[in-house]
């Protein structure tokens, strides 16, 4: 029998992290992640030409989201360090765009604090689901809370009111009361779809219970195996 070396173990971790730090999904992924800065930057004079760039250079990230996500199924790259870094680049892009608007008075504090609130008391239970060997998927109110979300930081980060042409219809459209409006929809479903994943929790924890159980009483209820 080989025995199994602990340190060429350890390297071989490390070297499927760094494989796995420099595919090209994951690559995008952390290219999210350092735009953030650069959407808070030009958020920060408030101008409409720089609200604009804000919202373009979030409306890129956004698009290299779906892109990575694309690349790495048809790649073949889906990776634990990419389940990682994909769903925490949303977040914190999410997350940093709403702190800052707070601070600009444009999002009323209690409807971040609901919004911050909610994320991290999800993430705290999925990250205790994981240790219980427990996976939650992401359900449809989360889906849907995420793309109101998405939408309402894009029209709040463009935030003046524009002449917009429906075709049939000309008129003046303020894109920052659209963004609260899809805001204060997108916290409804951030409440209603925590309840749903707490519900989904319960149910995963007592079914691995039930199992845990099942299999103790079988091993109780088999005979010994007979002496020699």
């Amino acid at each position: 029998m080989n025995a199994v070396n602990p340190t060429s173990d350890v390297r071989s971790r490390r070297l499927e992290l760094r494989e796995d730090a420099v595919n090209l999904p994951n690559l995008l992924t952390m290219l999210r992640i350092a735009l953030i800065p650069v959407v808070i930057w030009l958020m920060v004079d408030g101008t409409p030409p720089s609200n604009f760039w804000a919202a373009m250079v979030y409306t890129a990230s956004a698009v290299t989201d779906v892109i990575d996500g694309w690349l790495a199924r048809r790649m073949g790259l889906i990776s634990v360090l990419g389940k990682f870094l994909d769903p925490l680049a949303d977040k914190l892009l999410i997350m940093a765009s709403l702190v800052m608007m707070t601070a600009m008075g444009r999002v009323p504090a209690w409807a971040v604090i609901i919004i911050l609130a909610r994320e991290l008391s999800i993430t705290s239970l999925r990250v205790i689901a994981m240790s219980e060997g427990v996976t939650i998927a992401a359900g449809q109110g989360g889906k849907e809370k995420a793309a109101l979300q998405n939408i309402a930081v894009l029209m709040l980060m463009i935030h003046q009111p524009y002449v917009v042409n429906f075709g049939y219809y000309e008129g003046v459209v303020s894109f920052h009361v659209v963004g609260l409006v899809l805001l204060f929809v997108s916290v409804f479903f951030a409440l209603t779809s925590a309840g749903e994943y707490v519900k989904l929790f319960v149910d995963a924890v007592e079914r691995k219970e039930r199992r845990l159980l099942g299999a103790s009483a079988s091993r109780s209820a088999s005979p010994p195996d007979a002496g020699a």
